[in-house]
Parts: structure tokens; sequence; C-alpha cells
């Protein structure tokens, strides 16, 4: 039995109240998770509608199914094992602006219509000189923003009641300042109505947030679980881990909105979001980032067998814990504990995080997550921290599209990123580019870094030793050499 509406008798009879930029794992296995928890258990009584960000995506896939689909949450609550089983109806349906661009525009009409949440990856809050609002739609999220937000100041006329309070899930820092930074850009690089500009400032809320789940997807040869167990044939099944978090600045009023308390829901409306999303992005999402190439390129493929690994988990746990950890400024001791947590959490028997899939977007997740980092270490220190560096270096060698067995690698990222390294990668098998220079060119990239690299003392040096070494000598090799050389450092 196909899964819809119909065959499941569950009509789509909520009222639309969020707006929701991206249709991925994440967004389904959290916001839209917790959109059906406070539907079931707060009385919320509000659906989604859930609009394709990119040009290439997966509406067509969530309309076939009318918004349904199942989540799994496993992992250990409570100290017992748990296996929940949610079949989740709070998306109404997809829109995809690039096909139905009037649709898209329609959705501002609704008076219902009160959030809108994203995650676009830390590429999508970003700023394309090349859009303008006569595009149908325009590349960028925040210049889609706009246009909705113009169609809904025209709809209302400017009434500062029908504002959005806008919730983005992108893991940058000050998300919703950045997105709203953005968005009056365009609103006055396009020149349009000072009082229109004056209307997103006044009647919108754009709330910094800190999200925390690790949503790993859902292995395509389990799916037949779900149809031998309930029935029904679901091509859409996502799978995440039991824990979630999500911090939000902003006023308490919003509780009232939004009953994620009645619900049971761990969510924390703050006044700083600033302190929860140091630890966690520099301590989760971080070690995700450095881990992803090095342990692929060493035959790796799940998050836990990594950890698991005798020398990859040494690894990734020094790296936590000597480069990472000590740049956080918070108590040490609370940090030691929540460190701890973190790696149970990788090696959570329930969830299979897959690296490939943490590898999409991965020069803009290490411009958002390490790098910082690694510039904090070298502030502290003064010298650079050889995993991270290492990180960096597998990054590249991960770019090149295949493995040291000659296994292609389905890179995920911006066809400009692809297309740098492919030419780069190209012109160091002709032998017409060596490896410094190579990395050079990279280190250099301000589109991919906002800055020249080549400007820290020693990084590109040493990202090309290591660089250097993973061609001639294998991944593995590498990181044992560090892992070995870490040990010696301790115990002289």
């Amino acid at each position: 039995m196909k899964l819809n509406r119909s065959s499941m008798n569950m009509p789509a009879n909520r009222p639309v109240k969020i707006i929701q930029f991206g249709e991925g794992n994440f967004l389904r296995a959290f916001v839209d998770w917790m959109v059906q928890e406070m539907n079931e258990k707060a009385d919320f009584n509000g659906n989604v509608i859930v609009v394709q960000p990119i040009e290439k995506g997966m509406i067509d896939r969530l309309n076939e199914q009318d918004g349904l689909y199942t989540l799994i949450l496993k992992g250990i609550k409570d100290k017992k094992s748990v296996k929940d089983i949610h079949l989740i109806d709070s998306i109404s349906r997809g829109v995809n602006p690039y096909g139905e661009f009037d649709e898209f525009l329609k959705l501002a009409e609704n008076p219902d219509a009160r959030f809108v949440v994203s995650n676009t990856t830390e590429a999508g809050i970003a700023y394309h000189a090349e859009d303008n609002r006569d595009m149908q739609p325009p590349s960028s999220f925040p210049a889609k923003v706009v246009l909705l937000l113009y169609h809904r100041y025209k709809t209302f006329q400017g009434n500062k009641e029908k504002g959005f309070v806008f919730l983005p899930c992108e893991l940058i820092e000050q998300n919703g300042d950045k997105l709203k930074e953005y968005v009056l850009k365009y609103a006055a690089q396009w020149q349009m109505e000072p009082s229109f500009i004056d209307w997103i400032q006044e009647a919108n809320q754009f709330c910094n947030t800190l999200v925390d789940r690790i949503v790993p997807g859902y292995r395509p040869d389990n799916i037949d679980e779900i149809r031998n167990s309930k029935g029904y044939e679901d091509n859409l099944v996502v799978e995440g881990e039991q824990y979630h978090l999500w911090v939000i600045k902003g006023q308490k009023e919003l509780e009232q909105e939004l009953p994620f308390s009645k619900a049971g829901l761990n969510v924390r409306i703050v006044e700083d979001v600033q302190p929860y999303r140091t630890r966690k992005v520099r301590l989760l999402n971080g070690p995700h980032t450095v881990m992803t190439p090095i342990a692929y390129l060493c035959g790796e493929e799940y998050v836990r067998n990594t950890m698991q690994h005798p020398v990859l988990g040494d690894f990734v746990r020094n790296v936590m814990r000597e480069e990472i950890l000590p740049t956080i400024d918070l108590p040490r001791d609370e940090m030691e504990r929540y460190l701890d947590r973190i790696l149970d959490r990788f090696l959570n028997p329930f969830v299979d995080h897959a690296l490939l899939s943490i590898s999409l977007n991965s020069i803009s997740k290490f411009r958002a997550r390490v790098l910082p980092i690694i510039l904090d270490y070298d502030l502290k220190n003064g010298e650079l921290p050889d995993g991270l560096v290492l990180a960096l270096a597998a990054i590249f060698a991960f770019y090149r599209g295949k493995t040291s067995s000659g296994k292609t690698i389905p890179l995920q990222d911006d066809e400009m990123v692809l297309e740098f390294f492919k030419h780069q990668w190209l012109l160091y098998e002709k032998e017409e580019l060596s490896v410094e220079d190579l990395v050079g060119r990279a280190l250099e990239n301000k589109e991919f870094w906002g800055r020249n690299l080549n400007d820290i003392s020693g990084l590109k040096e040493k990202t090309t030793k290591y660089l250097s070494e993973i061609l001639s000598q294998g991944m593995l090799n590498v990181v044992q050499s560090v892992v070995n050389r870490k040990l010696h450092a301790t115990v002289a």
C-alpha cells in the first residue's frame, strides 16, 4: 500500500501556520516532529508547508505521499534503549518555486501563516549579487524571502500584525541576524519602498537559534522494515536519535504561540544563544566535519564505526579533548561532561550516521565549524593544531573525488566548489601543479573562506605536508603517525 493521506484516511485539515524552507532529513526529524508533538499534546493545531529552496530537490517525492512520512527515533532514554516509530502528518504539502513560482508567492497570502523555519545548510544564508527582484525565483534563500515578504506586505497593506517570526536552523553564528542582514541588503539593492523596509524591521522577528539532534537519515535497505511492520510503502523514512535541543533567542511570549514546554519538548527560549552554540558546534558538529573525509578515505562509512576504530577513534577523541575543548571559554569540568555525552551519542548503537551525509557542503561546514577553532587554538598556543590541519588536508584529498583505490566519491557541494577542485586535481595529475601550489590556490580562495588563508602563518606549509603524506603514505598511516606523536608528547 502506498503511503498517502487517502490510504491512511488522514486529511490535511489543520491550518498552515509554518512556512518551511527545506525538505531534507533534519527538518523532518526535528521541526516537523516538534510540530507533530505540539499538535498531539498541546493543541497547537497547525501544519507546515514546505518550500524547496534549491532547483533540485525532493518536493515531488514529498507530494506523492501528501507530506506523510515515517520517523524512527532510536537511542538511550532514561537509561533504557528506546525505539519510537512515528507517522508524521504535520506537513500539508510542498511547493517548488522553480516550477510554481506563483504558488510560492501565494503562501504569503495565508493569514494563519506566522512562522518561517529553514535549513538551507551553512551555504544557504548567503548574498548573491546577481539575484534581482524579477527572477522567478532568485537563487539565494534570503532573496526568495524578500519576495515572499513583499507579497505579504502588499497583501495585508503593511499590517504590522502580519509579519513573520523567522526561526532559521542553519548552523552559522547569529543565523537570524545574518538572514535579516541579507534580506535588508536585497531590499535596499532592489530599491524597494522605504515603507516596506521599515515593515521588514518593525513587523518581523529574526531569531538566532541553535539546533541539536543527530539525524543520519535512513538506510534504504531497511525500508522493508516499515513495509512489513506498518503495511505501507514509505520512500521518505527518516531516522534520528532520541536526544534533541532547540535554543531560541527570543521573548518568552513566543512560548504562548509555540507551546513547546506543554508538549514536553527540550526547547529553551533564552537571551543569549552563543554559549549553547559554541559548545555544540565545536564539540559535536566540528568533530563530525573533522572525521568525515579522514574516516571515509580510510574506508569507513559511519560515525559509530569510526569511533570504534582503534586508530580513528583515538584520533577523534584526542582532537576533541586536546585541540577543540581548550578553545571553549567555559568551565573545563562542565565541558568534559558535555564531551563525554557527545561521545556516547557518536557511539549510539541504534543510529547509523553515514559519513557521506555529513559530507554535504564540506567546505562551508569547515569554514563555519572548524576554521574558528584553528584560529583560536593558534591564538592561544602560538601554533597550529595537528589534527585539525590534517582534517583540512583531508578535505582537499576528499574533493579529488576518488579514493586511493580508485573508488569514485559522490561529492555533494556547490558546482563552483566541485569545479574548482576538479580543475586543480586535473592539473596536478598532468604534473602541471604541485601539491604546494594546489594547497595555496585552495587556501587563497576567498569565496570558500571569506579571506585568504595563506595569511595564517604556517598553514600552507603544514597543510601541504599532510596532503603530500596522504598521497604518498595513505590516510590511515598519516592518522596513525599523528596519534603516535600525540601519545608520545603526553607521555613525555
